[in-house]
């Protein structure tokens, strides 16, 4: 099966009105409300919820790593340059993540952001692990989707990065072997997002309407996706990257207290799950699921520290507890630095 991966950026179940398991009085997210509850999504509560975020996952590049990995991204202490790593054009070099998986199975992937790929080391990860072309603001103005000077925000808003992604996934999926699309969106970044030209003014604070304008167009894109001859045999998934770093706002609009999580959503799968409800997972979870959702089989249900969520096994934070569990993944570990960054330890 072909995969579309949209992560969107700090896409959280918290904009959900608290009725329905939200943070808020209203729902800025109604389009992906739909989308989770007529498709499958993996909850926390019994209502539309999502995963906790965890050490090593808890910002873009990070959360990029769990979710296709398996493992949380931490540098080890023989790395200074932190925001650095990744510039020789090696980037984790010992995983073996969903994206190595695919290329060993004749897979066409393409990474596609609307800023500078290279930025937090996203190009060199996705191109160490075997995704064949990168598109992002440099060449979306070589292609022609923006003009040859232009830069908004962090490159370009979403709206171009969907018709973007509407011209590429086409050229893809005419080709003879299978694909695998991931995209990632800019616009609901923090602080206060990105106020784009299909923006409303419904509320009163602008994040909000970015935040609402991002679900509508979510929901366009993936209606636009049913529609194309290539849709029957694809399996598409939605999930933020992590929860937003907007502080500010949730200290507004929030109660002291409130436990926030990660949304998701399976769309057209080949596997059905045993249970979606009252879950306690994260992002490394999501890299046996996916897999699953394409009709992998995996042997004992478990990827790095993720557990496949379409089985009916514990995920690992399940079994242990999210304290201990998140307390082991902050430990060092000598096997992570020999295994993943290959570097050698006494």
């Amino acid at each position: 099966r072909n995969l579309i991966y949209i992560m969107l950026e700090s896409m959280e179940t918290s904009y959900l009105d608290q009725s329905q398991g939200g943070a808020i009085d209203y729902n800025l997210i109604p389009e992906l409300t739909d989308l989770a509850k007529e498709n499958i999504n993996f909850s926390h509560n019994d209502q539309v919820g999502g995963f906790r975020m965890v050490t090593g996952a808890s910002w873009t590049i990070g959360s990029m790593v769990a979710q296709t990995g398996g493992i949380p991204l931490k540098m080890p202490e023989g790395i200074t340059d932190h925001n650095g790593y990744g510039k020789d054009g090696i980037f984790l070099p010992g995983l073996k993540n969903i994206n190595t998986i695919l290329a060993d199975n004749g897979y066409n992937q393409a990474l596609m952001v609307g800023s500078d790929a290279n930025f937090g080391g996203r190009k060199p990860y996705y191109a160490t692990h075997g995704v064949d072309d990168i598109y992002d603001i440099y060449t979306a103005r070589t292609d022609q989707i923006i003009p040859s000077n232009y830069f908004v925000w962090w490159g370009m808003e979403d709206l171009h990065l969907f018709d973007y992604a509407k011209r590429v996934i086409p050229q893809m999926a005419a080709q003879d072997e299978p694909f695998a699309f991931t995209m990632l969106t800019v616009d609901t970044h923090h602080i206060g997002g990105y106020t784009c030209a299909l923006c409303g003014d419904e509320y009163e604070e602008s994040y909000e309407n970015v935040i609402s304008c991002s679900s509508r167009q979510v929901s366009d894109f993936i209606r636009w996706l049913q529609l194309q001859p290539f849709y029957e045999n694809t399996t598409v998934i939605i999930t933020g990257d992590h929860c937003s770093m907007d502080n500010g706002y949730f200290n507004r609009n929030t109660e002291k207290g409130y436990e926030r999580h990660v949304y998701n959503c399976f769309i057209n799968t080949a596997a059905m799950p045993s249970f979606t409800k009252n879950r306690d997972f994260c992002a490394f979870d999501m890299f046996p699921t996916t897999l699953a959702a394409m009709g992998c089989q995996i042997e004992g249900e478990r990827l790095g520290l993720g557990v496949n969520l379409f089985s009916n096994q514990p995920t690992l934070m399940e079994r242990m507890g999210r304290t201990v569990f998140d307390d082991e993944i902050a430990k060092a570990s000598t096997y992570y630095e020999e295994n993943f960054f290959n570097i050698k330890t006494d």
